[in-house]
């Protein structure tokens, strides 16, 4: 019989790639997503026809979980729902402490309390380490810093704390920042990328950012779900740092965004304090070194290319916009 997979955050961009590794493999995928008036489908429109669609369940991390595990009983559990964006979670802290945090705990409680068997992923974050100086791996001194980063932390011990005190195997994996053409508009990758491809076609004029001296350690969602994935397969359940052992600045990323569209970022960039966070996290370099000897891990998409896919991406959806408009 084919492995069932359980995905929370089935419609998000790792929540995509995921399914698809899995449904490669020869997985029945099922996901979870949260109930919106608008339609929030399309990046998993193309995986999941209208005949699969029982496949995809209503829920979230507060409430409908326990009675989904009992009908589904999934082989392997993926949490990968969360509220995602750091300097939101500035706004909305105490929800983000329910759904990032308590959340987590009422899904671990749910497979204990249901005597369930099947293996469990908690997506952990590289926010968990704040302003620990980098490189940073799975023995380094957490120091989050904002409420996102501090539920983030918390899950990631309650996840231990089951997996030690019930036997559970339950895995953390601490994934540092990884992007793709199917991130969210608000993230500062995407938003850099889509605001320099509408001033290349005359759509706008400036693009406005915070911190541009920020550095993060960027690697491709597509790769890091395959590493998501080895981790749940491996014979012990542990903990694990995803990354790519580079790092890039804010500024280097929009001047090569800038670069290949042939644009003079200074012309249209422009730095705002409001898109700053409360609290800054200096600089993420993750050390991946674990993962890679013990498990054979490695990204496959280099940065240059993970930049390149993004813009041709946005370039199609831009130019496909303007033709639609044009016809009506």
């Amino acid at each position: 019989m084919a492995k069932k997979a359980l995905i929370l955050g089935l419609n998000g961009q790792d929540g995509s790639y995921l399914s698809e590794l899995l449904l490669s493999k020869g997985y029945e995928v099922h996901g979870v997503i949260r109930r919106s008036s608008v339609i929030n489908t399309e990046r998993i429109d193309h995986i999941f026809k209208p005949e699969d669609k029982r496949y995809i369940h209503y829920g979230d991390l507060q409430e409908g979980i326990e009675h989904l595990l009992f009908d589904i009983k999934p082989d392997e559990v993926y949490n990968l729902a969360a509220m995602s964006h750091v300097r939101v979670s500035f706004e909305v802290p105490i929800y983000t402490g329910l759904v990032n945090g308590v959340g987590v705990t009422r899904l671990l409680e749910a497979i204990r309390k249901l005597r369930m068997k099947c293996k469990f992923y908690q997506a952990s974050s590289s926010e968990m380490y704040g302003t620990t100086k980098p490189p940073q791996d799975e023995n380094t001194i957490f120091n989050p810093v904002s409420p996102y980063g501090c539920a983030k932390l918390y899950a990631y011990h309650i996840t231990r704390a089951y997996r030690t005190g019930y036997g559970m195997f339950a895995c953390n994996g601490i994934l540092f920042n990884h992007e793709s053409e199917r991130r969210g508009e608000r993230f500062v990758t995407r938003k850099i990328v889509k605001g320099a491809v509408r001033i290349r076609l005359g759509l706008q004029d400036n693009l406005y950012l915070g911190n541009l001296s920020a550095l993060r350690d960027w690697g491709h969602s597509k790769d890091y779900m395959r590493a998501i994935w080895m981790i749940m397969q491996h014979d012990k359940p542990d903990d694990w740092v995803v990354s790519t052992g580079e790092y890039h600045s804010v500024k280097e990323f929009v001047i090569k965004v800038f670069d290949y569209l042939n644009l003079d970022w200074k012309r249209h960039v422009i730095t705002d304090k409001g898109w700053e966070r409360p609290n800054e996290v200096p600089a993420l370099l993750g050390n991946s070194k674990k993962i890679r000897k013990e498990l054979g891990w490695k990204p496959e998409i280099s940065f240059d290319e993970l930049v390149k896919g993004m813009i041709e991406n946005d370039i199609k959806v831009e130019r496909n916009g303007l033709k639609n408009n044009t016809r009506r």
